[in-house]
């Protein structure tokens, strides 16, 4: 079985080159300076400026030891993992050392033997806390955990949509025996698409075929109170997205903005790319009384735990509710179809 692409386990260290992780170290490194200096300060009048004493050393450290680790990122991750953990320290003591021969050749420190010596202790100690706890969310996130949690994000989806197909399908059964027997075709095919892996990006198409195919049966129910508009003109071709990303956000539309509704309602479907990032919108009219108050989340959170499966904290969803309009926008960075 293969395993989600973007936590793929590593034999070395982590792989820092995501922002995600940069972020996470920056915020660490910086907050136990800060706890540090309370915790040696004597006089809280001088804190702030012993506070900017050590940031101006641990700051281009962090930030140098990142951008060095990102670029021999690929080498330390085929290490076995002991020794890229003693390479990933000796490295930053190396960078350490440099920063701190700089910075003492522009005055901006005070040559000390003994501080050269106390700020190498801290950054083992600190490297060593920090892959600990990368290591942890590692195995947390180990490709057996992430599918068993994909697959079971993927099993939310089904009762609710079920229920709603099959009675669509008996509700055609007899006027239209062709348009049932196609029904439950599509219906097959989507479930076969659910019943998959679903372990790894797929190519935009699928996806919206998925889409096209649970409109088409929610057209049974409501024929053509429900109007999709599909904006695809600065969409790139065919790129990879995660998969069951719009059905839980067609079937949420659906459910609380047309199914509601006595007049037909609209759902608008972008896709846009923006420098190294694909952006999707899908907007669609909200009812005036909507009976559904309760798992309108559902779908919602669905997504977001899928985007944070593949993407981490480098994918954003936002919902904003106006105008008598619900949207919702998704970004992720942009991988080609041919990056799989």
């Amino acid at each position: 079985m293969r395993s989600i692409r973007e936590n793929t386990p590593l034999s070395g260290p982590r792989d820092l080159r995501k922002p995600g992780i940069w972020l996470r170290v920056l915020m660490t490194v910086n907050f136990g300076a800060l706890l540090g200096v309370m915790a040696a300060n004597r006089e809280w009048r001088s804190f702030f400026a012993e506070f900017i004493e050590v940031a101006i050393l641990i700051e281009p450290v962090t930030l140098l030891s990142l951008a060095l680790l990102s670029f021999l990122n690929a080498w330390l991750t085929g290490l076995r993992k002991w020794f890229g953990i003693v390479m990933v320290i000796l490295l930053v003591l190396l960078v350490t050392a440099a920063v701190r021969s700089l910075l003492v050749a522009m005055q901006w420190v005070e040559p000390d033997v003994a501080g050269i010596s106390r700020s190498s202790l801290w950054v083992v100690i600190a490297v060593a806390l920090l892959l600990w706890w990368f290591d942890l969310s590692v195995r947390a996130r180990s490709p057996a955990l992430a599918e068993a949690r994909l697959l079971a994000l993927t099993a939310r989806i089904r009762p609710h949509f079920l229920f709603n197909a099959l009675n669509a399908v008996l509700g055609v059964m007899r006027a239209d025996p062709r348009r049932a027997e196609t029904a439950l075709e599509e219906l097959a095919d989507l479930f076969r698409v659910l019943m998959r892996e679903n372990a790894d990006l797929v190519p935009l198409s699928e996806e919206i075929q998925v889409a096209r195919q649970y409109i088409n049966l929610e057209r049974l129910r409501l024929g053509e109170r429900v109007r999709v508009v599909w904006d695809m003109a600065d969409c790139p071709p065919d790129p990879l997205v995660p998969p069951l990303m719009l059905q839980p956000l067609l079937e949420n539309a659906v459910y609380h903005g047309i199914e509601p509704a006595t007049e037909p309602g609209e759902i608008v479907i972008r896709f846009e790319r923006r420098n190294s990032r694909l952006r999707v919108e899908l907007t669609n009219t909200v009812a005036v009384a909507d009976g559904h108050a309760h798992g309108n989340q559902m779908a919602l959170t669905n997504i977001r735990e899928r985007l944070m499966l593949f993407f981490d904290l480098e994918a954003t969803m936002t919902t904003q509710l106006g105008g008598g309009r619900f949207s919702v926008t998704i970004e992720f960075p942009y991988r080609p179809v041919n990056a799989r």
